[in-house]
């Protein structure tokens, strides 16, 4: 099949862009891999934070520049998935398990270990779940369409978010200053944050979708809404980053459990938030 060359420019922009969000989880890893166990304070941390940021912002980038110029492929979707299982299933992890001064051998070591390695894990089935899925949609309208409203499971990105924001959180200035944990505490506390994360990315719970969000207000209020927002926020993350990033990413959690509870107590009969009816278990589905 021939291609122009304006083509080729096409398809190589998203693969570009995810390989830049790829290189910034890498670097994310083998920064702290370069440092001694426990000395990963909160500047390391806080520059870890910002570097997976970018990588998220990467991840929307991509797909978004792939669909606007029709420039989807095989490749790039695989590549996309390889890419965020890196950034948002290993690097939380590693910095996790880097930021913490535990002794070899000792149970709080172990356990801190499993969570970690239970988060990654999680993050590639969620992944494998997600392309599953995503295969199985294409050519079929509906199931599309549902895909745009929530997620089955907590996205990774998300995911990363909230492991990495409790990781700086506990180790901010002035969190410190409220609440002093021990080692041990805080081990015990992000270990359980990293298994309930995992939990989260496996689990059947629908997670809404920025596009399920439709404001039926004029336009000029929103723009105005949106640039008041906008400052709060650029203003939060400038001076209030540690607080700014865990308000965000805990809350989108608890957005969806507060959906889920909200149809569970429904019931399957209302139509209220029927779209968030946890999806069957795959065995449910085989009977």
């Amino acid at each position: 099949m021939w291609y122009s060359g304006d083509m080729k420019r096409v398809y190589l922009v998203p693969n570009i862009i995810t390989a830049f969000g790829l290189a910034c989880g890498l670097f994310v890893i083998f920064k702290v891999n370069m440092i001694e166990p426990g000395s990963g304070d909160y500047e390391v941390v806080y520059t870890s934070a910002l570097l997976l940021l970018v990588a998220a912002i990467a991840d929307f980038v991509d797909g978004a520049v792939a669909r606007a110029f029709h420039a989807e492929s095989e490749f790039g979707f695989v590549f996309d998935s390889l890419a965020d299982a890196i950034s948002f299933g290993v690097a939380p992890s590693v910095l996790l398990l880097k930021t913490l001064s535990l002794e070899q051998g000792t149970f709080l070591s172990f356990f801190s270990a499993t969570g970690a390695m239970v988060y990654s894990l999680c993050g590639v089935l969620r992944l494998v779940r997600f392309n599953v899925k995503a295969t199985e949609a294409k050519g079929n309208a509906e199931l599309l369409a549902d895909q745009k409203k929530h997620f089955t499971g907590l996205p990774i990105p998300a995911g990363a978010a909230a492991a990495v924001s409790a990781n700086l959180f506990f180790l901010s200035p002035m969190i410190k200053d409220w609440i002093d944990l021990s080692v041990a505490d805080r081990s015990i506390l992000l270990t359980c944050c990293m298994i309930v994360l995992g939990y989260f990315m496996v689990c059947r719970l629908k997670f809404p979708s920025m596009k399920f969000l439709h404001f039926r207000i004029p336009s000029f209020h929103l723009a105005f809404l949106t640039v008041v927002t906008a400052v709060f926020v650029l203003y939060g993350i400038l001076y209030f980053f540690p607080l700014v990033l865990a308000f965000i990413a805990w809350s989108y959690i608890v957005l969806a459990l507060i959906l889920a509870i909200i149809r569970f107590i429904a019931g399957k009969k209302s139509k209220t938030l029927e779209d968030f009816e946890p999806e069957p278990d795959d065995f449910e589905n085989s009977n």
